[in-house]
């Protein structure tokens, strides 16, 4: 630059000598005075002064206009890169800038500046697709959506730190609102599932909530806002809580049911048409989810009935209390217990009759009484178990006795062999018999200890029976034994006076001492033992008696008929031909089929 600074002086000096002489040779021929000429010469070195003032100034007001370009570039640069965050680019800018005239600096800033405004346009754009979104999903779980429109951006921070931040909030607000839609899905299936049951239509009752739960097409989305959670969660609060008020009043409804049912003995073709609900009363809340189960239809068809039901109850009321007084009584007689006499059938209907008592009053007593004598019954089992195999046990000692009594019982006639075993098994049994009443006593005892009260058997005191039992049986022990011994004594005479008189024909056996069938007597069939009485203290003969006999509604009383004489004999007082005598009167005196007198 200064070489050609320098030619250019050379230059210009040579052309403004060459004018200057030329001039003075003209003003020379002229002839102009030296004032002239000093004149001239100052205005023409005034004129090329203003000149090269004229030129400094231009070229000073293009660097001026250039400083500023660059300075306008620059500071759009410095506003872009921290607009973008472009913190780097800054540094390489100023090192670039010391050693660059303004023309470069304004060359290499402007292709940076027009990088960084596409790049600004790119992140606006991001920027405002995110906001948009970001604004969307805030509405939405606001309850505020805004209208469509253009996306406001404030451009003043455009960093991928910002924009990373608005990334990070949509992330957030997209997994909100993927939590609030399932929330809100699992609120609308729970109140279709109770509007199901309830019979309640769900489009008009989620539509209160807001119309978009049961209206939601392709292009519009389900409502999540906080109003809409809060009002499903009122909804499903009010439809448990109506769905727990109609299962209370179906329960009640279902109970009456079916104490009506089981009162009026209803067949199973009127019970199977609510058998929809009848599962109800056993079920807890959450597992009633039949459809339309609670709704108001069945609720009152199952009122209807029961109304219908109860009208029904109230002309049938005198034949309910009979048929449960019935059962009271076989329940009572299988127990072998004594019934309430206050709600005897004849008791009752007149007390029906004269209105003096309400019918159901009386039939839940009735009832009462009923679940009385089932708990009795049940603590009485065990005793009347054994009651059961005692008395079994007598019958097979009463056929025993019938069967040792058959002189035809060796015979090798067609069942013999069973009968046998038969009375080997028996006696087997009857040897059980003792050590069956003692442990029956104390089972007894045991009993009454606990309860507090008297095991009473068909009215009788068991204990009072099984003593009795115990004292008759050894009386009637003793009777057997005195009988043998009367019988060997018989036998002895008799074959002394046939070694004195001969043998005579043998007369037929007497069967004073066969046994009556009084026991088969009492219902037909011989399965009932023998009949319990007291013995009076004047019996010369004991009676054997077991509890059976007390219960008259069953087999009246039933009595042993066979009586045995014990009159004892004095042998030693008498002479050898009176024995003889006598014994021969009391073993061929006596007819078939006779008894003796006792």
């Amino acid at each position: 630059m200064h070489l050609l600074g320098s030619l250019t002086s050379v230059h210009t000096d040579s052309t403004c000598s060459a004018l200057l002489r030329e001039l003075q040779h003209i003003w020379n021929e002229v002839g102009e005075t030296e004032l002239e000429k000093d004149r001239v010469l100052l205005e023409l070195e005034r004129e090329c002064l203003q000149v090269y003032r004229r030129k400094v100034d231009e070229a000073s007001n293009a660097r001026a206009r250039l400083r500023q370009s660059v300075a306008v570039k620059e500071a759009e640069l410095s506003a872009l890169m921290a607009a973008l965050g472009e913190l780097a680019l800054n540094t390489q800018t100023q090192t670039d800038k010391l050693s660059a005239t303004l023309k470069e600096q304004l060359a290499s800033v402007s292709p940076l500046v027009e990088d960084l405004k596409m790049k600004k346009e790119e992140r606006i754009k991001q920027f405002s697709d995110l906001k948009a979104q970001i604004e969307k999903i805030s509405g939405e779980i606001s309850g505020y959506t805004q209208p469509n429109g253009a996306v406001t951006m404030e451009v003043q921070d455009l960093s991928l730190r910002k924009l990373t931040e608005y990334q990070t909030c949509l992330h957030n607000l997209q997994k909100e609102k993927s939590c609030r839609l399932n929330k809100v899905l699992e609120y609308v299936n729970d109140v279709h599932s109770l509007c199901g049951v309830l019979g309640l239509d769900f489009g008009n009752t989620v539509s209160e909530v807001h119309p978009s739960l049961h209206e939601a097409g392709p292009e519009q989305s389900r409502n999540i806002s906080n109003k809409t959670l809060e009002g499903l969660d009122q909804a499903i609060l009010k439809l448990k809580t109506e769905r727990k008020s109609r299962i209370q009043k179906v329960k009640n409804i279902v109970r009456s049911l079916f104490e009506l049912w089981n009162l009026m003995d209803s067949p199973e073709e009127q019970r199977s048409h609510f058998r929809s609900i009848t599962f109800i009363l056993g079920s807890s809340e959450p597992e009633i989810t039949e459809p339309g189960v609670l709704s108001l239809d069945v609720i009152e068809q199952a009122a209807a009935e029961v109304e219908r039901l109860t009208k029904l109850k109230a002309s049938r009321m005198k034949e309910l209390v009979m048929k449960k007084r019935s059962e009271l009584e076989e329940i009572c007689r299988r127990a072998h217990i004594e019934p309430d006499k206050s709600t005897a059938a004849e008791k009752a209907n007149a007390l029906i009759d004269s209105g003096l008592v309400d019918p159901s009053e009386l039939l839940a007593s009735i009832e009462a009484q009923i679940t009385e004598a089932k708990d009795e019954a049940a603590s009485r089992k065990e005793i009347m178990d054994r009651i059961d195999r005692w008395l079994a046990a007598c019958e097979e000692e009463n056929w025993l006795e019938d069967y040792n009594q058959d002189e035809s019982r060796y015979s090798a006639g067609r069942g013999a062999h069973i009968n046998l075993k038969h009375a080997e098994k028996a006696r087997i049994m009857v040897t059980k018999i003792p050590a069956m009443v003692e442990n029956l006593i104390n089972r007894t005892l045991a009993w009454e200890g606990e309860q507090k009260m008297s095991f009473l058997y068909d009215g009788v005191r068991l204990v009072s029976l099984l003593e009795d039992y115990k004292v008759t049986r050894q009386l009637r022990d003793e009777e057997k034994k005195k009988c043998r011994d009367q019988k060997k004594l018989q036998d002895l005479l008799l074959t002394e006076k046939e070694a004195m008189y001969g043998s005579k024909p043998s007369p037929k056996r007497s069967n004073s001492f066969k046994k009556l069938d009084g026991y088969r007597a009492a219902n037909g069939n011989g399965s009932m033992p023998p009949t319990p009485r007291r013995n009076s203290v004047g019996c010369a003969t004991p009676k054997l008696t077991t509890p059976r006999s007390h219960s008259g509604r069953e087999n009246g009383y039933l009595r042993e008929t066979r009586r045995l004489s014990t009159a004892p004999l004095n042998f030693v007082a008498i002479s050898k031909e009176d024995i003889m005598s006598y014994a021969f009167t009391s073993v061929c005196g006596s007819e078939p089929g006779s008894s003796p007198q006792g």
